[in-house]
């Protein structure tokens, strides 16, 4: 007798050359589960059959769909970065209240992906608007018990210091050793030192704060001049009871910097200069008048080359993404208003008398203040001291963190009996 096989028998899986069982998954399933692993892998850094045994175990159904479902579909798709995927996650899971394990999961992969311990902890902060308090409250416990359990240092405690004419956020890491004052540059905040604050409060006190008119000091009137903004340098300092201080200024905050030390060197312990001028330079107006004319969007381009590497830009990390985000948020009236404050930078010559230990520290990429201008204020301050850091561009701290950590840690005293650094 003829036999005559089944559709069960004969039809292949799609994809695969065997005969399909009864009860087994499709060609197309299968594929599915490899993608959604693959695709989970990338995101958490563990294998899903590690991650989710505890779910596996539970229920090998909801893994399965999880693996082949989700992870392989919507979870995957291209239109939002792994750090913009994460950080969706853990708003969604703050708000959801109950997610312990999950947001501990999340939380560990955002970091995997670039997401700083400083915006970690503020999507709490943000979601409490609309979740509540209690819930945000329990995150922010999660969220640094994994900071603490991947050995990433807790991020900078923030505060609100009432200044003459505004508040600005100020920044400190450490709470012991001897003071330093961070000054960033134009255009940025003070998260700008995010990648070094932390390390170099190992021994020290660290501060960092924002300028008047750049991130929470947006309601601060515009500057005219750069003794503004050295008085708001000395109103942040007695508002931390510090007499003296370290101080480390980074291109405009440079500027700061040096304008402070001319108008009251008793109060620094020391100067450290980075990527600044101690004369204006011509671009300083033109550079008002393009905000002026073309508002903010049309500086990112012009200002992310001067700042970063090409190999930055292209791999476009957290520090290009910061950087890009707040030049495009920037108050025109607020950015062009610093250019022409910055022109009226006037400490060329003025430094004979200065005692305090001075650095200059440039980039040797830099082509906004090239070595050699650099070099030129390191011969205007008595006993400086000048070093250059290789394949460094305008934004050291964003593009060269470490480089910038080892130079200053040399510099820099510690606190007495301080543990060694690494």
């Amino acid at each position: 007798m003829k036999h005559t096989d089944t559709p069960e028998q004969t039809q292949p899986e799609s994809g695969g050359t065997g005969p399909r069982h009864p009860g087994s998954p499709t060609g197309d399933v299968v594929v599915a589960r490899s993608r959604g692993a693959d695709h989970f892998s990338r995101l958490m850094g563990r294998r899903p059959e590690q991650a989710l045994a505890a779910v596996r175990a539970a229920s090998p159904q909801m893994y399965d769909w999880l693996v082949g479902g989700p992870f392989a579909g919507p979870l995957a798709g291209s239109e939002l970065s792994m750090a913009q995927r994460e950080l969706a996650t853990v708003a969604v899971l703050v708000a959801l209240g109950d997610t312990e394990r999950q947001l501990a999961a999340h939380v560990a992969a955002a970091l995997r992906h670039g997401v700083t311990p400083t915006e970690l902890r503020a999507i709490p902060v943000h979601v409490s608007v609309y979740a509540g308090h209690p819930r945000a409250l329990n995150a922010l416990t999660v969220i640094d018990r994994v900071l603490a359990d991947a050995h990433t240092q807790a991020p900078p405690a923030l505060r609100q210091v009432p200044l003459r004419d505004h508040t600005t956020t100020v920044a400190q890491a450490g709470v012991a050793g001897p003071p330093v004052v961070l000054v960033h540059a134009l255009g940025l905040d003070w998260r700008m030192w995010e990648p070094v604050i932390t390390r170099l409060a190992e021994g020290r006190t660290v501060y960092a704060y924002d300028l008047r008119g750049h991130g929470s000091a947006t309601e601060a009137p515009h500057p005219s001049s750069m003794s503004d903004l050295a008085a708001d340098l000395f109103e942040v300092m007695d508002s931390l009871a510090l007499d003296r201080a370290h101080v480390v200024g980074l291109s405009y905050g440079g500027g700061v910097a040096q304008t402070a030390a001319t108008l009251a060197p008793e109060r620094f312990e020391s100067l450290t200069l980075m990527a600044t001028t101690n004369v204006a330079f011509e671009a300083f107006e033109g550079r008002a008048r393009s905000i002026e004319q073309d508002g903010m969007a049309a500086q990112i381009a012009p200002s992310l080359v001067r700042w970063f590497t090409s190999n930055a830009l292209a791999v476009n990390d957290w520090g290009v993404r910061y950087a890009r985000d707040c030049v495009l948020r920037g108050d025109p009236g607020h950015a062009a208003a610093a250019w022409r404050a910055f022109s009226t930078i006037d400490v060329e010559g003025k430094f004979a008398g200065f005692a305090p230990p001075t650095f200059v520290l440039a980039g040797e990429l830099d082509a906004s203040t090239t070595p050699e201008v650099m070099s030129r204020i390191a011969r205007d301050i008595p006993g400086a001291r000048y070093a250059e850091m290789p394949g460094t561009p305008h934004m050291p701290t964003l593009e060269q963190p470490d480089l910038v950590v080892a130079a200053l840690d040399e510099f820099l005293p510690v606190m007495a009996g301080a543990a060694e650094r690494s």
